[in-house]
């Protein structure tokens, strides 16, 4: 799980060609900066990037020869997933729920529909999110 799924514009972008890499074998950081495209930057500015990445537990990297190849440590799902829940965890339950609703309220038709079939998917695994207890009077009943 990263320690941060918070990223930056370029840490983004990186993300994005890392993802979107096909060769199975993850990509150097020459390779990256080469798929960059419309970006003119160092490639010890990549390096870093990609070195920040791995500290943040977002990219895992592997020695091939002398350079290292470099693979998202997620999908891109799981870590946008981490970042949406990060700021909602510390919140007490009333407030996280309060929270969802009104994230839920903005939502498209198109997203809602998304949101519905995802519950059902879940509901009829069987595998419902455990009750979490948070924060506050409002979780007395667990």
């Amino acid at each position: 799980m990263p320690k941060s799924a918070s990223l930056g514009d370029l840490e983004q972008a990186v993300m994005d060609v890392l993802w979107t890499d096909d060769t199975g074998h993850g990509l150097t950081v020459r390779e990256v900066s080469d798929r960059l495209t419309g970006r003119d930057l160092a490639y010890t500015t990549v390096m870093t990037v990609l070195s920040r990445l791995e500290a943040k537990g977002v990219t895992t990297r592997e020695r091939d020869g002398r350079a290292w190849r470099y693979r998202p440590a997620s999908t891109r799902e799981s870590l946008t997933a981490q970042a949406m829940r990060s700021p909602l965890h510390d919140l007490s339950s009333a407030d996280r729920q309060a929270a969802i609703l009104h994230f839920l309220s903005e939502a498209s038709a198109d997203d809602l529909d998304a949101v519905r079939a995802a519950m059902a998917d879940v509901e009829a695994k069987g595998d419902r999110p455990r009750r979490r207890r948070g924060r506050g009077a409002a979780d007395s009943t667990g």
